[in-house]
């Protein structure tokens, strides 16, 4: 396993939509192991294939943040929303690709998802609270959508000056 970059916003391969998963490989595998592992590493609850580069549709998420409680770590390809309630939560969400930037974002309470597990199966599974507000901020990766997004244009453009100028602060070294 290895530790991968994560892309900081605004690159534009964080905007591009992603490519299906079309054949589990080793290569997706790697990637899959890679990214928990750069997750945690980060440390975060989710992670988009994008944000380390690699535009398919996959992402890996494990919201267990009870230290006490075993983690719960998953992958995700190709996931789609089967259902979403109709009730709605605020949730304050930041993202590893904007760093120490959070906004509070209004999403479906509750999502039940339908992926494909690198078992080579069909998953569906009902997630609340975190573990769906993860789940629907890392498919709006897969789909070339950020959380800013969700933000005025204001709020938006002032978040992604902060991330230009990390990027430049970053590359001076």
């Amino acid at each position: 396993m290895t530790l991968r970059p994560i892309l900081i916003h605004p690159d534009p391969r964080l905007k591009k939509p992603c490519e299906p998963v079309t054949e589990i490989t080793d290569e997706i595998r790697a990637a899959a192991d890679d990214m928990l592992e750069t997750m945690y590493d980060a440390p975060g609850v989710g992670l988009a294939a994008p944000q380390i580069g690699l535009l398919k549709r996959l992402f890996v998420m494990d919201c267990v943040k009870d230290p006490e409680t075993k983690p719960r770590p998953m992958v995700l390809m190709n996931p789609e929303i089967i259902w979403a309630s109709d009730d709605r939560k605020i949730y304050e969400e930041g993202c590893l690709s904007i760093p120490e930037q959070y906004a509070e974002v209004t999403r479906p309470s509750e999502v039940k998802v339908r992926w494909l597990g690198l078992d080579g199966a069909l998953h569906e599974d009902h997630f609340v609270g975190l573990w769906a507000t993860c789940a629907q901020h890392e498919m709006d990766h897969l789909d070339g959508k950020l959380f800013i997004d969700y933000l005025s244009p204001l709020k938006r453009q002032l978040i992604t000056r902060k991330m230009e100028k990390l990027k430049r602060d970053r590359a001076r070294g």
